[in-house]
């Protein structure tokens, strides 16, 4: 199984032992708007249970995004980031490529994801409002996005 996409100097990879936690937990706890209060541990734990995707410019972790699944019907694209300095230069659509394409992620009745702001990006990948908002409940934490 392919776990390694080259798009000029940039790779995304799929391989664990590559993630950089350090640079991953920063982001997500430090800039984004839906992960500031969440621990190291929960990051840990949350990418252990994902299908985790790392960007890279050489061995820098430059973007990173996961998808929780079960492999058959569902999948849910979550804490998907490439960091300020490295926005704006066609990476993020590469990552999303990605993982839009991976082999084990295909034929799912439903993927779904959360974004503030990022609509037109994922627009491009086939995502769009829910079709049946009132089918849809949830159970949101207080400090939830």
């Amino acid at each position: 199984m392919q776990t390694e996409w080259q798009h000029g100097e940039f790779t995304v990879s799929t391989d664990r032992n590559r993630l950089q936690l350090d640079v991953i937990h920063k982001y997500l706890s430090e800039e984004s708007y839906w992960a500031t209060e969440r621990t190291r541990e929960q990051t840990e734990r949350a990418i252990k249970n994902s299908l985790p995707f790392g960007a890279y410019k050489g061995e820098n972790l430059i973007g990173f995004a996961r998808v929780v699944t079960d492999y058959a019907t569902f999948a849910y694209l979550g804490d998907v980031f490439i960091l300020p300095k490295f926005q704006s230069g066609g990476l993020g659509k590469f990552l999303m490529k990605t993982i839009v394409e991976h082999p084990e992620l295909q034929d799912f009745r439903r993927w779904i994801l959360a974004t503030k702001d990022a609509h037109t990006l994922y627009e491009k990948f086939g995502f769009s409002a829910l079709r049946h908002p009132a089918r849809w409940m949830e159970k949101c934490a207080a400090n939830a996005y």
